[in-house]
Order: C-alpha cells, then structure tokens, then sequence
C-alpha cells in the first residue's frame, strides 16, 4: 500500500519500470511512424512547396500565383467539406468496433456517393458556379478540373486512411511520394520542356503557349491525382456492405467534426478566398488584387514548412491517441510527452526557419521579397495551430467533438473579422495577423477546456522556457538582419543563435547524456 502511495503517477500501472518501458515503446512508435509519414506528407509538401516556387520564375506574371493561391485555397475547402470528417469517424469506429472492414466500407460508400452527386452538381452548374467563386478569374474549364482533382483525393481518402489504420506507413509513403514526383514532372515537361521543344518542333508544339501557365499547372495535378487514386485502389478489394445504424452512429461522431475542419481549414484559407473581393481595386480583372495574393501568397508558402512538421505529426499521433486511449485509459502521460516535444521542435524550426531567411529568400524571384515581413507571424500562428490540434484530443477521446466545433467557429469569427475589416487598409498583413490571433485564441481556448473536462499533466514550465528562450533568440536574429548587411556574417551569427537554443534542448529534454563521451557535455 505504502509503494502504492510513492508513485509518481496516479496512473494504474503495474510498477513504476513497466510503466517507464511501455510509455518509452509508445513514444518509439510514435517517432517511427512521424518519421515515415513524413516521407509520405511532409517530403511531397517539400517538394510540391519547391515546384511552387519554381512556378514563381515559370509563370509570368505575379498575379498568375495570385490566381493559383485562390484556386487552391477552394480546393483545400471543399476537401474537408467533402469528407465531412469521415476520416476521423472511421479511426474512432474502426478500433472501436470488431470488424473494421465494415466500417471501412461503410465511410467508403458514404464518400462516394456525395462525391458522385457533388461532381453531377458541378457539370450543371459550372458557368454560373465558376463566375461566383472566382470572378472572371474563374474560368468554367479552370473549374472543371478543380472539380475533378478534388474528387479523385476525396475518394482516395478513407483508403489512405485505412493503411494508416493497417500502420502501413511505407507504402502510404510511396504512394504520397510518387504523387508529388509524377506533378512535378508534368509541370516540368510543360514549363520546362514544352518552351525548348517548340523552338525545335514548331508545328508540332504550336498548341503550347506560356500565358495559358495556370492550365499546364492545374492539367499536371489532375494527371498525379488520378495515377495516385489507382495506386491506392486495392486498399477497395473488400467486400463491400453498408451499415446504415454503424453510418448514423458514424455521422453523428463527424457531423462536428465536419464544423471543425471546415472553420478549421477556413481559418488557414480564408484570406486567400476573400482577399480579391474586399481588396480596393477598381479593375474588374482584379490585376491588382491578385498580384498582391500572389506575394502574400508566395511568401505564406515559407511557413507550409511549420505545416509540414504539423501534418506529419498528425498523421501519426491521431492513430497514437486513439489506440493508447483504448490500451491505457488512465495513462494520459504520453499525451504531455509528445505536446511537449511538438512544441520544442515546432520553435527549432520557427528558429531555423527565420534564421536561414537569406537562404530560404534566394528560392524565388526579388520581386516577391517585399512580403518576407509576414513570414514570422505566419510561422508562430501555424505554430500555434498545432499545438492546438495537440490539445484537442481532449474532445476526440470524450466523444464531445462538438466542442472542436464550437472553438474553430470561433477561430474563424476572428480570422474572417480582422480580414474584412482590416485587408482595404493593411493588405495581406491583415491576413498574416488574422492567422496569428484566431490560432493563438484557440490554442488557449482549449487547454483551459480540456483542463476541465479531460485533465492531462502538460508541462507548462518546460513549454514557456522555450517560447521565451526561443523569442529571445528571434529578437537577436531580427537584430542581426537589420543592422548587419553582410549576409555570411549573418548566417553565421543566426547559426550561433539556434546552436544555443539547441544545445538547451539537449541538455534539458534529450537523453543524450546517458550517452558515452558524448554525454559528458550535456551534465
């Protein structure tokens, strides 16, 4: 009884060894798959966010990214709204129920079938519909193919989902990863071969004209996404059944979380989609509108490296907490870990991120260097929102997802608030601090909740030493691309800097020195 009341955690564990090696072999298995989900969303954002940039110099005209910006800002909407938060569903029912096959198949009929009457309900509205979401800007056949490529992600979803359900993370990798290879090859043969190749073979190629840029680019991704769907098509060689009391049960669960991510995503899209219509200009083009997203819109895709690391985390913790949650319901621990080391590595890539500035800078043309001022802000705000999606769990395993809803509604009140208001007077710095405030807002908003209803141990002394330490580290680098104009002397001065916020990290957080001769300079 006495060892009982030692413990240094309430938890029901065997003994306090047992507990270390469980809690250490689930923290392994969340770093391994991290890793490989990596290679399978974060290498293909890389490489999709270096052959964006690379559009930057192939494109010729800034607006031209203005006009994919808005583009895909849509797409990214209506995925969520398509899938309308089946994919959680399934996680949450699949190692709930005995036979995950069924709920499988259930979701997989389900998204099908909307997706069917949404790609029916785009042919009959496509002039009108096109003119509505984007303008003249909007072309009915640009609308066409954005139709068509989200249909093909939306049906391949619950089957990516399901290898990562299977814990397939290799082969949810190669498919992710052949992707993104196949896009930038089409982009390449158009923007890259195409333009050589005419001058060889003139009438061959005298359909290929560089003006029509955003047709090759959008021709490219339909072609990766329709390889990608058949490549994740034997994940369907089931037998198919539709469980109508399971569905019910399933969108009951995900209806919320649908309001979630659709506040969620349009929290991160938002100032893209608006930006044209409350931007003043006066040109019915909106010449100007655009070109001013396409620099926002340009230097935002800086901080898609602080979302890579998000989404990769995510891939792999949202399994995690579901299945520890069954296996230890008591054990919230391993929650507080891996928030925690979210967090401290989220800074080291703010860090080196604004650190390596004149490096990152140098990827696309000067002409877009105006708008490097909002990259910080973006970086924290992106920052914040994950640290958010940490902190939600707390909802996601009570089974009050509604809350998850009710605090993006509220994120979205303020991101869309501050950029009606604030875009004719600032531009895209008010979409830059929207972003900021409505994440941070909602990173707070939920702790406290889930401090109520789902208490877990976070660190909350350990993550403020780092904001701090690592602010004040992005105070020294501001300082040194302001007054120093050398630009090796400063990235070696930055490089100082995130050495010393790493050399904390290892000597306060990581096991280093357990470790041999290295380990006696981390005591």
């Amino acid at each position: 009884m006495l060892r009982r009341k030692i413990l240094p955690l309430p938890y029901k564990t065997p003994n306090l060894q047992n507990y270390r090696e469980n809690m250490a072999g689930g923290m392994k298995s969340l770093a391994k798959e991290t890793f490989f989900y990596g290679i399978g969303s974060v290498l293909p954002k890389l490489l999709s966010w270096l052959l964006s940039l690379y559009w930057a110099f192939a494109l010729p005209e800034i607006s031209d990214i203005g006009v994919l910006t808005n583009f895909y800002a849509w797409v990214a909407l209506l995925q969520v709204i398509l899938t309308y938060g089946m994919e959680t569903g399934f996680f949450r029912y699949a190692n709930k129920e005995k036979d995950p096959v069924r709920v499988f198949s259930t979701t997989f009929i389900s998204i099908a079938c909307t997706t069917l009457l949404f790609f029916v309900a785009a042919l009959l509205l496509l002039e009108p519909a096109a003119f509505a979401l984007g303008g003249v800007a909007m072309k009915p056949h640009y609308l066409l193919m954005l139709v068509s490529i989200l249909c093909f992600d939306v049906l391949g979803a619950i089957p990516f989902a399901n290898l990562r359900f299977k814990k397939r993370p290799i082969r949810f990798a190669m498919i992710k990863l052949i992707n993104v290879v196949l896009t930038i090859m089409f982009n390449l043969f158009f923007f890259l071969a195409c333009p050589r190749l005419q001058t060889i073979f003139p009438e061959a190629f005298a359909w290929f004209d560089i003006s029509h840029g955003v047709d090759y680019v959008l021709i490219s991704n339909l072609a990766a996404s329709v390889i990608q769907f058949l490549m994740v098509s034997p994940e369907l060689k089931v037998r198919f059944t539709f469980d109508r009391v399971l569905w019910r049960q399933i969108l009951r669960y995900s209806f919320p979380i649908l309001i979630l991510g659709v506040a969620g995503v349009l929290n991160q899209t938002v100032d893209k989609i608006v930006f044209p219509w409350v931007y003043p200009d006066a040109d019915p083009e909106k010449a100007n509108a655009l070109r001013e997203l396409g620099i926002y819109g340009q230097n935002f895709k800086i901080a898609v490296i602080m979302v890579m690391f998000t989404q990769a985390f995510r891939y792999a913790f949202e399994p995690f907490i579901f299945a520890r949650n069954k296996e230890a319901a008591d054990d919230r621990q391993p929650f507080s870990d891996a928030t925690k080391y979210f967090i401290i590595f989220g800074l080291l890539i703010f860090l080196l991120t604004t650190g390596y500035i004149d490096i990152i800078k140098g990827l696309f043309p000067e002409r877009y260097h105006v708008g490097l001022k909002i990259v910080p802000i973006v970086l924290l705000g992106e920052l914040f929102f994950g640290v958010y999606f940490n902190l939600s769990l707390w909802y996601k395993l009570t089974d009050q997802t509604r809350w998850g809803a009710y605090m993006s509604v509220f994120g979205f009140a303020i991101t869309i608030a501050i950029n009606i208001l604030f875009i004719p007077r600032f531009g895209y710095m008010a979409c830059a601090w929207a972003s900021f405030i409505a994440n941070l807002a909602m990173m707070l908003a939920s702790y406290f909740l889930g401090q109520k209803n789902y208490p877990i141990p976070y660190n909350l002394k350990s993550a403020g030493f780092f904001f701090i330490l690592s602010m004040i580290l992005f105070a020294g680098i501001t300082l040194v691309y302001t007054y120093v104009p050398n630009v090796w002397l400063r990235l070696l001065v930055n490089t100082l800097l995130i050495a010393v916020y790493i050399f904390v990290v290892v000597k306060k957080e990581l096991p280093l020195r357990a470790l041999p001769v290295v380990g006696k300079y981390f005591k």
